[in-house]
């Protein structure tokens, strides 16, 4: 991919503009691109400390090469500040799922790093889920606008 491709492909020009596809939330200042999901069973590597299954995401945050803001940019701000996780199975109330622990160690010592105007750093998140059969809709929305969602199958 060149570097004008990827410039036009992969930010919008105004944050009004900001959408997101399924694979891909593209913003003005950074973008954030799934580049795997699945879902972890309790006890195995990845989901060690919890008594539930999870839902893990990879991705990468790529920063907009003309990005000069002062506010520093890191994946896992990122990713919480833009995305919330829906698992669908309560008829009262909304049931945002709670994150997890990381359940990639790779991204330990780079799950905070601050990503330089050009740059991309990849991590991962995960969430517990509340039951083992209800798909998992991801859902991506800021300050109350939502740029769109996508459903997950866990089975």
């Amino acid at each position: 991919e060149s570097a004008e491709n990827k410039e036009t492909g992969d930010f919008v020009s105004k944050a009004s503009e900001a959408y997101f596809d399924g694979e891909m939330l593209r913003g003005n200042t950074y973008s954030i691109k799934i580049t795997d999901y699945k879902v972890i069973p309790a006890g195995q590597k990845g989901n060690e400390y919890s008594d539930n299954s999870v839902i893990a995401f990879w991705y990468d945050t790529i920063v907009s090469p003309d990005y000069n803001d002062d506010k520093k940019i890191d994946p896992t701000s990122a990713w919480i500040f833009n995305f919330s996780v829906v698992q669908d199975n309560d008829k009262n109330k909304v049931n945002k799922l709670n994150v997890a622990s990381l359940p990639d160690d790779k991204f330990r010592d780079s799950q905070l790093a601050e990503i330089k105007p050009g740059g991309t750093v990849s991590n991962a998140v995960s969430y517990e889920l509340t039951d083992d059969t209800t798909p998992v809709n991801l859902i991506a929305e800021s300050f109350g606008t939502e740029f769109g969602s996508k459903e997950f199958s866990i089975k």
